[in-house]
């Protein structure tokens, strides 16, 4: 089980080696582009796609597993280890792929928080700009409403008093209409 975690934490490692080497340069993708397809389904040179940068997760899986598996098979006949042949060789050979995966997406959420983060920088030091002057005028209008309303009920005290007028009744009397 340790050698499993080993194993483990290695391929997690070694998946972010390669989507970080294949997200600076797609040379043998481009290789093997212009090897299988004709002239005009080549990939343009703007792209840059690779085997596991910029991929969907099956061809993403494919490729790690085609690459793990080539990888056994040279340890299997060039060496007397029997990676193939027992139950704790297949359980490292599954670990190792899919630490290598798992590896693969958190270098992908890494460098894409980094290009958000640098795109972003500008526009984040607005908005904390923008969030410190409404702070601020709400400090201020709780600081200065109490003199506001202080005013207010001030320059209702200073008008006079209205005169009690008459009721509709007394004005009908008056009249004689009553």
């Amino acid at each position: 089980m340790g050698l499993e975690i080993i194993i483990f934490i290695g391929a997690i490692l070694f998946g972010i080696f390669m989507y970080w080497t294949e997200s600076k340069s797609n040379g043998l993708y481009r290789f093997f582009n212009k090897v299988f397809n004709s002239k005009e389904l080549q990939m343009k040179p703007s792209e840059k796609k690779g085997f596991i940068y910029k991929q969907e997760f099956l061809p993403r899986l494919v490729y790690v597993a085609i690459i793990f598996l080539i990888a056994g098979l040279i340890l299997q006949f060039l060496t007397p280890i029997d990676i193939f042949g027992n139950y704790y060789g297949i359980s490292a050979f599954a670990s190792a792929i899919f630490g290598t995966l798992i590896g693969t997406y958190l270098a992908t959420i890494v460098l894409k928080s980094g290009e958000v983060i640098e795109e972003q920088s500008e526009s984040l030091e607005d908005v904390v700009k923008e969030g410190l002057n409404k702070g601020k005028e709400f400090l201020n209008d709780l600081t200065h409403k109490e003199e506001k309303v202080i005013k207010k009920i001030k320059t209702e005290i200073k008008e006079e008093p209205k005169v009690q007028e008459k009721s509709a009744r007394d004005r009908l009397k008056d009249k004689g209409l009553m």
